[in-house]
């Protein structure tokens, strides 16, 4: 009990994120280990097996990954930032060239030794916004210098967008919509984003009509648009997710009670939110939008209280990126977006990704634990707002 109490009293930041963290992890838990079922089966192995030996493991390292990465001090990410955007841009290509192929993309790289593979979009997310939050509060006195402050920011932004769009179309959209929002953050004027946004839609249209997975796009927007039109195999994914929708009624078929787990593909990943609604009914699947839209409305009181434009556009990069992929996934579950591989933040069953995830939470916590701290000391937090920028704030790293 001593040891969980100092623990306890180490452990800063916004209480709501914890709670919102803790809840999401115990969903977790109970979503995938009624969903594996089917995937246990065809690996030979229980459910019971399977789940403790992997996702129960990767939420305990998630978890213990929030807690690190909290306990740094924010300002130390943008040193950090500069480092993942010299190793992510060769990583995405060398994903693209030699990385594992699964569904007709290049999207995972297998790490040495332990055999891991991790999708690299994760890093690069990662990896962006806390460039871009640096970039834009270094840059604040020069924000309308082309050479010195656009050209750079526009160009990192481009660059990850194409190489993640060859192979993950959904995720580098979602990345390019936080890039656009942190510009706007950060005061970039509304020419040179207009510039930027121009400049993406025609990278998007040359992917699209031009990259390896252009007929895979093509197919799944179709059957979106016009599913009435397409084979049964073209729309099967959303059929058996409006099946388990429409199945669950208000209170669900109740826990572990999904038939549409041994029909759906990655039901304990991509549709997991289906099979969420399927056994907890709508009451379930409102107890999860509710707690990502408090995790939103938590982060946006990080950003307005933060003092620093640093600390301001992090939070607000990293909660905008959990918060529109967790609505993706479930826009995609219940029919309104085509089908996407896109997972639910630390609901859905996932190795790396699930890490990744967490120390974007502990990041957020990081900036929370600042503004804490700085009220304890008798700061006046509560008349800054977010778009008073304060520069000078980064350590030189």
């Amino acid at each position: 009990m001593t040891a969980v109490h100092a623990l306890l009293e180490k452990t800063r930041g916004d209480r709501w994120i914890w709670l919102i963290i803790i809840l999401l992890s115990l969903i977790s838990i109970l979503a995938v280990y009624s969903a594996t079922g089917t995937l246990a089966y065809k690996q030979g192995k229980t459910v019971e097996k399977l789940l403790l030996t992997k996702h129960l493991i990767f939420v305990v390292m998630g978890i213990g990954m929030i807690y690190i990465a909290h306990l740094l001090d924010y300002k130390y990410y943008a040193g950090i930032s500069k480092v993942l955007m010299i190793v992510t841009i060769p990583l995405l290509v060398y994903t693209l060239i030699f990385g594992t192929n699964l569904n007709d993309a290049s999207r995972w790289v297998k790490i040495p030794i332990i055999g891991l593979t991790f999708q690299t979009s994760d890093l690069a997310k990662l990896a962006l916004i806390t460039f871009l939050a640096r970039t834009l509060t270094k840059k604040q006195e020069n924000i309308k210098d082309v050479k010195k402050a656009f050209i750079p920011i526009m160009a990192s932004v481009c660059v990850v967008f194409v190489l993640i769009a060859l192979a993950n179309m959904s995720t580098a959209l979602m990345l390019f919509g936080v890039s656009i929002l942190l510009l706007i953050i950060g005061r970039i004027s509304i020419k040179q984003i207009s510039i930027v946004c121009a400049g993406g839609f025609v990278l998007l249209l040359l992917v699209g009509f031009l990259g390896p997975r252009r007929e895979t796009y093509k197919s799944r927007i179709n059957a979106y648009l016009h599913p009435e039109l397409q084979h049964a195999d073209k729309t099967y994914q959303a059929d058996q997710a409006k099946i388990a929708l429409a199945s669950g009624g208000l209170f669900g078929k109740g826990p572990g009670n999904s038939t549409q787990r041994n029909f759906l593909p990655h039901p304990y990943s991509d549709f997991i939110f289906a099979i969420i609604v399927e056994e907890y009914g709508l009451f379930g699947a409102m107890i999860i939008v509710v707690l990502y839209l408090v995790l939103l409305y938590r982060c946006i009181r990080i950003v307005t209280q933060s003092p620093k434009a640093f600390g301001a556009l992090l939070a607000a990069g990293l909660s905008f990126s959990l918060t529109i992929q967790a609505f993706a996934n479930m826009a995609v579950a219940v029919g309104l977006g085509p089908v996407t591989g896109v997972p639910l933040p630390l609901v859905s069953m996932g190795g790396t990704s699930m890490i990744f995830t967490s120390i974007a939470f502990g990041i957020i916590l990081s900036v929370s634990k600042d503004i804490e701290e700085n009220a304890k000391k008798g700061k006046d937090i509560e008349g800054h707002s977010s778009n008073k920028i304060v520069v000078g704030e980064i350590p030189a790293m």
